[in-house]
């Protein structure tokens, strides 16, 4: 098992580097850019089936213990090790990272996007791979930090050299941003190691800051909490991230919505809330405040961009929606409660599922229309696609609707939990505080609801006009018959299928989720003694 766990993360590395090499000759098929894009498949895939394998192992009887650990000293006169190992947090998260990866890589092989060496783009996905399992397997905060800088440089390059209008500028912000946030991160990283004399994050966690100072603390969760919601990303430290999505290639956009931005509140369930709690108990109420924040600001954002004339470009639209959607997860982890923790981490899942749908269905109308634009897509000869494409219609609204949190689905758990948690807080938090904030947060599941349905009722609805009939071929030119546009082609099909089922799944099971992380969230706030 400590074998498999140490593959999975390190063999999109190895793989990666095998990606630069020359096909040989008997493997190169019709042309060698074929070779490595079917190379980048056969990696993820099998990192993916090595994680399948892993979770079928795992003691569900005791998902708070650590499993499949390895521990070896890296750099002794500094204390790091080489530690990794899983429990009942990291586990599903380590497998949504993998299956994303898998399905972004199967979708490039059949529409790779516009840019340079296929070799590159193969060898920048298998190392955003490898440092995003490395991000939720690892268990030292040096490592914690070199793997949370790991996926940097490799998504910036996805999106300086795959990206469309704007991507340079939009890489740099994405890069700058991120930078500044990990310096001041690393930080409060430093200071609880040096302060507590281990970066083991087990032994910091079962110590629950009693080696700490309330003064360090408070110091440490406000230089680490900087970092992590920048990458979160949490409101007022999100404008890098609605850029960075535009500009972002399909599966660009897919990678950064589903894993990356759960990289940031992993941290702060992983690290934050265990080894420091009395610091986090001293912000709680200020991030339970930012995060209602962002919920409002990106609703309202999503509203002013589906407003007809304002010309709003709809993978920008998602990426403020992610911002309104991470807010429930951090309003969750302020509560600094079981229920509200675990409804963080079950929306931290359903958000990977489901906006990584929305992004791959939002690529696809893009490269069918040339264009995301919601005034274009909602035109008289825009997308219709009840009528055009009703399975790729079909499935928007179905993301649609799941985004916005319907019962059934898996968007509803996560909301729900959360605003449970803000219901019943931590002893000592203001109640009447986190009971307003709980209110705020239920105004933006409704403003949800209003702008997604809107797009479904843009995109998806319409009529079609007699001009785009006769463009069509139809005989008649009456504009009875919409002209053509591929429906769900089959790879398609296989990439999205998966996301869709696990929603579902998710929404109608969620004691598969939540059996899973509720005894390490019960072990991780009471110090490691649950």
């Amino acid at each position: 098992m400590q074998f498999l766990l140490a593959f999975t993360v390190a063999g999109p590395l190895i793989g990666a580097v095998a990606a630069l090499l020359p096909a040989p000759p008997g493997l190169k098929g019709k042309s060698p850019d074929q070779a490595v894009l079917r190379h980048g498949v056969i990696v993820t895939g099998t990192v993916l089936l090595a994680a399948i394998v892993l979770a079928l192992g795992f003691d569900r009887d005791h998902p708070s213990k650590m499993q499949a650990t390895t521990d070896i000293t890296w750099i002794k006169a500094l204390g790091v090790h080489i530690h990794l190992g899983i429990d009942g947090i990291s586990l599903p998260l380590l497998l949504l990272t993998a299956l994303l990866t898998f399905l972004c890589a199967l979708y490039s092989y059949f529409k790779l996007p516009e840019g340079p060496s296929p070799k590159a783009f193969v060898a920048l996905l298998l190392v955003l791979e490898s440092g995003t399992l490395a991000t939720f397997a690892v268990l030292d905060l040096m490592l914690f930090f070199l793997a949370f800088e790991m996926v940097l440089i490799p998504m910036y390059f996805l999106i300086a050299r795959w990206g469309g209008a704007q991507r340079q500028a939009a890489a740099w912000k994405f890069i700058l941003y991120t930078l500044l946030g990990s310096v001041v991160m690393l930080l409060g990283l430093l200071l609880i190691g040096l302060k507590s004399g281990t970066f083991d994050m087990v032994a910091l966690a079962t110590d629950n800051g009693r080696g700490l100072t309330h003064t360090t603390e408070v110091i440490a969760v406000l230089a680490i909490a900087i970092g992590l919601a920048i990458k979160t990303p949490m409101w007022p430290l999100h404008s890098w991230l609605p850029d960075a999505h535009t500009a972002a290639p399909t599966v660009g956009s897919v990678l950064l919505a589903g894993v990356m931005l759960k990289m940031g509140t992993y941290g702060f369930v992983r690290i934050v809330l265990p080894v420091a709690p009395d610091g986090m108990h001293t912000f709680a109420p200020y991030l339970a405040a930012f995060a209602v924040a962002g919920i409002i600001y990106g609703s309202l954002a999503c509203l002013a961009l589906v407003r007809p004339g304002a010309k709003g470009d709809l993978k920008r639209l998602i990426a403020y929606s992610s911002v309104g959607h991470m807010g429930f997860v951090l309003l969750g982890i302020a509560s600094m409660t079981p229920t509200g923790v675990n409804g963080a981490l079950f929306a931290n899942i359903a958000h990977g599922l489901i906006t990584g749908l929305l992004f791959f269905l939002v690529g696809a109308l893009k490269d069918r229309y040339g264009t995301a634009d919601l005034d274009t897509l909602a035109g008289t000869t825009g997308a219709a696609l009840y009528g055009r494409a009703p399975r790729l219609g079909g499935l928007l609204a179905f993301a649609a609707v799941a985004s916005l949190g319907l019962p059934g689905l898996a968007g509803f758990w996560g909301e729900m939990l959360t605003l449970f948690g803000a219901f019943d807080p931590a002893a000592g938090l203001s109640r009447p505080a986190f009971l307003t904030f709980m209110a705020i947060g239920a105004v933006g599941t409704l403003l949800t609801a209003a702008y997604m349905l809107q797009v479904v009722r843009r995109v998806c609805m319409g009529a079609y006009s007699t001009e785009a009939g006769t463009q069509s071929g139809t005989e008649s030119g009456t504009g009875t018959t919409p002209p053509y546009i591929a429906d769900i082609q089959g790879y398609e099909f296989a990439a999205w299928t998966p996301l869709a089922a696990l929603t579902v799944l998710a929404g109608l099971w969620p004691a598969a989720l939540l059996g899973l992380s509720d005894p390490a969230v019960q072990k991780l706030l009471a110090g490691g003694k649950a």
